[in-house]
């Protein structure tokens, strides 16, 4: 209601202005439109012509649409290979912690044994426990003024990037998490062999056959092998595998398609690796022409993820500067239970 009067209040004061300032210039023999139109000009910016902010009423609310451009995030659909992870929240402690049982290494087996007594073995099981990675973001202000005056919720806008920017954290460094460090036999890093572009060699289909390979010799079982792809390797077999292609395009879930052994997935924020020495870069570095963004696959029984609590921090408005304070703690966590049934691809360098 207080908005609508403050526009009535504009609108009637410049009709006034219009009446007055064409009267003065018709007397002067001026157009009478000049004169209206000098009067509101003039009003706009002196309180004394008109009362204040009868023309400027409503301004911090009139020079918004309502719309709201967000920013690109990862789609729903990019995350898939996520949700295909076993989650273990229910069993997060209040200290955001999770405890499991490392049980170690398997009794040996005898084939026609004549010896006796048969030897001893112990089988040590071991406590292993995680603790949830933490989450927080910077607190944002948001002013008494742009609480009431924007024509659109600038606190509902703020909670929901705030919540936003944490997902698609914590996605990202999930995805860091399951890649393996480096290359050994039980976690293969493997390079690319196909034809140079932009200076890197393109993802080849017996490249993934190699991959496949090296979870059939760790007797990886058949099902729950997740292959996620970097959108450089998309268009790698994009151009090179029609049945890949077909699949790709025919695609309405997460998954791309079931194809040489993996389920394939596709997400845009792949770790990377040191190309030379096939070993994965620290979380949050800046890449190097020595790097290149690896796809990562991991067998997804063996995996976990956990999330904890999730904590909103808001204050009652500061008397001083008048706006209230936003932020969050989130504890999440993503990662494989053992060092093993992992595997990335990386784009070999051209030499």
């Amino acid at each position: 209601m207080k908005r609508f009067l403050s526009i009535a209040l504009m609108l009637g004061g410049m009709m006034i202005n219009c009446m007055a300032g064409g009267f003065v210039a018709d007397c002067v023999g001026v157009a009478p439109w000049v004169g209206a139109v000098t009067l509101n000009g003039v009003a706009a910016v002196s309180p004394l012509i008109m009362p204040e902010g009868a023309l400027r009423a409503g301004l911090y609310s009139e020079i918004w649409t309502g719309e709201t451009i967000k920013a690109f995030r990862n789609s729903l659909e990019s995350v898939g290979w996520l949700n295909r992870i076993r989650s273990f929240d229910s069993q997060v402690a209040n200290n955001n912690t999770i405890n499991f049982t490392d049980l170690g290494g398997d009794p040996d087996v005898l084939i026609n044994n004549s010896t006796y007594p048969i030897d001893i073995q112990a089988l040590t099981d071991e406590n292993v426990a995680v603790t949830l990675d933490k989450y927080q973001t910077k607190a944002t202000p948001i002013t008494d003024d742009e609480a009431r005056g924007l024509s659109y919720d600038k606190m509902a806008t703020v909670i929901e990037r705030h919540r936003d920017v944490v997902d698609e954290s914590k996605i990202a460094k999930a995805a860091h998490a399951l890649a393996p460090a480096n290359h050994a036999a039980k976690h293969p890093v493997l390079l690319t062999t196909g034809d140079a572009v932009n200076g890197r060699k393109r993802l080849r289909v017996q490249d993934l056959i190699d991959l496949k390979a090296a979870y059939d010799k760790m007797k990886v079982p058949k099902q729950g092998r997740i292959l996620v792809l970097n959108p450089d390797h998309v268009g790698d077999l994009l151009v090179q595998d029609t049945t890949f292609a077909q699949r790709y395009n025919n695609q309405t879930t997460g998954a791309i398609s079931n194809q040489y052994g993996f389920d394939i997935y596709e997400y845009v924020d792949c770790p990377l690796y040191t190309v030379s020495t096939k070993t994965k870069v620290a979380w949050g570095t800046a890449q190097t022409a020595a790097m290149q963004m690896a796809s990562f696959s991991y067998y997804a029984p063996r995996m976990m993820k956990a999330t904890g609590e999730t904590k909103a921090y808001i204050g009652e408005p500061e008397p001083t500067m008048q706006r209230w304070l936003y932020n969050l703690r989130h504890y999440f966590i993503c990662l494989p239970l053992v060092n093993e049934a992992i595997g990335a691809i990386v784009s070999d360098l051209v030499s």
